[in-house]
């Protein structure tokens, strides 16, 4: 009984004697009480890196299982060894950096407040073993810090199983994630392939049009080939052009004398008409509606006498230009013009369409018939501003071939069309 009371006092001793500093020199691993080897092994040395080195030092790989190498690498953590010594190499390397750290505590208060320190910033395992085997840890630090450390294991396990359920929480929404993303990519493939075959169409489209381009190009060079060989054929056929031309320009000038004398004949008759009215009418209402019915009525025959010139004098104008059924679109002019404007085109070979340019025809009606039209002539002198400006952005944006006329008459509308062909004819030089 006695020896077994002096047993228990030398083993208490040599407990004692294990967490007290023997010198400034830190303590190995089988220096450390029996008590710190199990959290020692278990929170600084990662499993795997402890079923290795098991393995190095038994001089081959282990079949046991996870717990039985902790217990065993607890064991043999009592005394110097082989594996003990593989596992203070292995700690001295990974930690070796929190190791100098703690060398400046020259307290033990100071190595205290490191510790502390280290369990606030969540880095517990580099800082045990730094602490631990520190010269200055004694009994009271290091139950201490087996015990905070004890208490880090459940709130780590806690917080696995938190985890855990979090992480199955995560791949079932990573699953439903990824099948929501096949579904968005097969009908995104689905979608490029439908372009693709769009695309293939469209490629297949613009082949067809070049050739179709090159056929027209060729056809136009022949025709004007064919034109050149005519007009050199037929010279006198040019001459007698040029003969009538002569004979329509006399006579258009003997009609423009004669319309003189009959636009004098009618102020001359409107100054007496007006002169009778003002003697005979009584009173003064309806004298300035008779003047202003006699001025309508005047005024409508001198456009109609100028009306006529015009439609009379655009079939003496000569023009090259054959629009072939093309759409021309006259914006403005005078609307007793019309009828001459219509004669015009269509003796050159095109459709006619006309809008007033704004006064009745209804705006949204020009956007159309712009469309609709090849050709654009734009009487400025008679068309609103905002139809002006219209007509103009549209040609610019489009690409239309827009011809501005500032003169409402037949003869200016024959000039814009002349002007066409001659531009048409450098083109085709070129």
């Amino acid at each position: 009984m006695c020896e077994k009371h002096e047993s228990s006092q030398q083993k208490q001793h040599n407990s004692a004697t294990a967490t007290k500093p023997l010198s400034s020199r830190r303590r190995r691993l089988w220096d450390l009480s029996r008590e710190t080897h199990c959290p020692v092994i278990g929170v600084c040395i990662p499993l795997a890196v402890l079923r290795r080195l098991l393995g190095k030092a038994v001089g081959g790989a282990t079949q046991a299982d996870d717990y039985e190498i902790h217990v065993g690498a607890i064991a043999e953590s009592s005394y110097r060894n082989r594996l003990s010594e593989l596992l203070q190499e292995d700690l001295e390397q990974r930690y070796s950096l929190t190791i100098k750290r703690f060398r400046t505590a020259k307290t033990v208060g100071a190595l205290t407040q490191l510790w502390l320190d280290a369990i606030y910033q969540g880095d517990v395992a580099g800082a045990f073993w730094a602490g631990l085997t520190h010269p200055l840890c004694d009994l009271g630090l290091q139950e201490g810090m087996c015990r905070d450390m004890h208490m880090l294991q459940h709130q780590a396990g806690a917080t696995v199983r938190a985890d855990i359920v979090r992480f199955n929480a995560v791949l079932e929404e990573n699953a439903l994630l990824a099948r929501e993303i096949a579904r968005h990519q097969e009908r995104h493939t689905r979608h490029m392939q439908e372009k693709a075959q769009e695309i293939e169409k469209l490629q297949r489209n613009i082949v067809q049009l070049r050739a179709e381009c090159i056929g027209k190009e060729s056809i136009i060079a022949y025709l004007n080939t064919d034109l050149q060989a005519l007009k050199n054929a037929a010279p006198e056929r040019v001459q007698a052009e040029k003969n009538s031309h002569q004979q329509l320009q006399q006579k258009l000038e003997r009609m423009g004398v004669r319309q003189a004398e009959l636009e004098q004949k009618i102020r001359e008759l409107k100054h007496k008409l007006t002169y009778k009215l003002k003697q005979t009418n009584k009173h003064g209402s309806l004298e300035v509606t008779n003047e202003n019915v006699l001025e309508n009525t005047l005024e409508s025959a001198l456009e109609n006498v100028t009306s006529a010139k015009e439609f009379n004098h655009h079939r003496t104008i000569p023009i090259t230009l054959q629009l072939q059924q093309k759409n021309v679109l006259c914006v403005g002019g005078r609307s007793g013009n019309v009828a001459s404007y219509r004669d015009l085109i269509e003796r050159v070979g095109g459709r006619f369409a006309h809008h007033d340019g704004g006064m009745e025809d209804s705006q949204n009606l020009l956007d159309s018939s712009l469309a609709a039209a090849d050709l654009v002539i734009c009487q400025t002198g008679c068309i609103s501003h905002n139809a002006y400006w219209r007509v103009k952005e549209f040609c610019k944006r489009t690409g239309k071939r827009c011809v501005f006329v500032e003169n409402p008459s037949v003869s200016s509308l024959a000039r814009g069309l002349e002007q066409v062909s001659e531009e048409a004819t450098t083109t085709v030089d070129k």
